[in-house]
């Protein structure tokens, strides 16, 4: 029997609080091997980002060809990624590799509220969709995917996922942790379907990095062949506990990362 893999196709956090950086260390904790794809470099702090370097197209198209042409990969998770060249180039690769256990973190702006997609490339993403098993958009990043207002309630939250399973994915986890009232719900639409996740919302300022998390914990679940919805509660609760321990963390001095844990259960 072989490693358990998981490979992300994300950006670097100079930090180590997001991106491909969270992406491994939450492998680990979950006891999967992780692989990298690195579509961009991130100067990066708690405090925000001040620079980024975007990598060459056919260096990121490269990686993926090293990357899968060796590594048995169980689930792939993508990120950031910049720009619609490298967009196409993970597209293509994708295809070429006839990967498509995808977790899609659509990620547009960090944490901090730095740009981390070009406007010009928006389309592109959205064509990505299709390639997703899920797509995980929080509430501004599914809004600007529809080009709609923000998800003011459920029922508009589910509206809003029931149109991006329409761009192809296999299912939409719609997430609300930016919404308001006493729990952060989320909601996962797959055809036919919709499971609601409720959890009593923790107040902090360290929250940096818990969708480039949460995503590569449902992909982790689903290298191990959890179902999703297994892999997303999975991925929930890791996320919770990473939450709820990250005020004793103490790095940085912005708006910190979540905790992550060496295996959690």
């Amino acid at each position: 029997m072989g490693a358990v893999i998981a490979v992300t196709i994300a950006g670097s956090d100079s930090g180590g609080g997001a991106g491909i950086q969270a992406d491994l260390k939450t492998f680990s904790a979950l006891g999967v091997y992780g692989a990298s794809v690195i579509t961009a470099l991130t100067a990066q702090n708690t405090k925000g980002v001040t620079a980024i370097h975007e990598v060459p197209a056919d260096f990121i198209a490269a990686q993926m060809d090293a990357v899968f042409s060796d590594l048995h990969a169980g689930a792939v998770k993508i990120g950031m990624l910049g720009n619609a060249e490298a967009i196409a180039a993970v597209a293509k690769g994708l295809e070429r590799h006839r990967q498509h256990n995808v977790v899609l973190d659509p990620v547009m702006i960090a944490s901090s509220g730095d740009k981390l997609l070009r406007d010009d490339a928006v389309d592109a993403v959205r064509k990505l969709i299709a390639r997703a098993r899920v797509l995980t958009p929080n509430l501004p990043e599914a809004a600007a995917l529809l080009d709609a207002p923000l998800a003011r309630d459920e029922d508009e939250m589910r509206e809003q996922a029931q149109k991006l399973l329409a761009l192809g994915a296999g299912a939409v986890l719609i997430k609300g942790g930016h919404g308001g009232g006493p729990e952060s719900v989320d909601l996962l639409v797959e055809d036919g379907n919709c499971t609601r996740f409720a959890a009593p919302r923790i107040e902090t300022r360290n929250t940096h990095g818990t969708g480039c998390t949460l995503s590569s914990a449902i992909a982790a679940g689903l290298a191990r062949k959890l179902l999703l919805v297994d892999a997303v509660i999975d991925g929930k609760a890791y996320v919770s506990s990473a939450i709820a321990a990250a005020d004793r963390l103490g790095v940085g001095s912005g708006s910190g990362p979540v905790h992550h844990f060496h295996k959690w259960w």
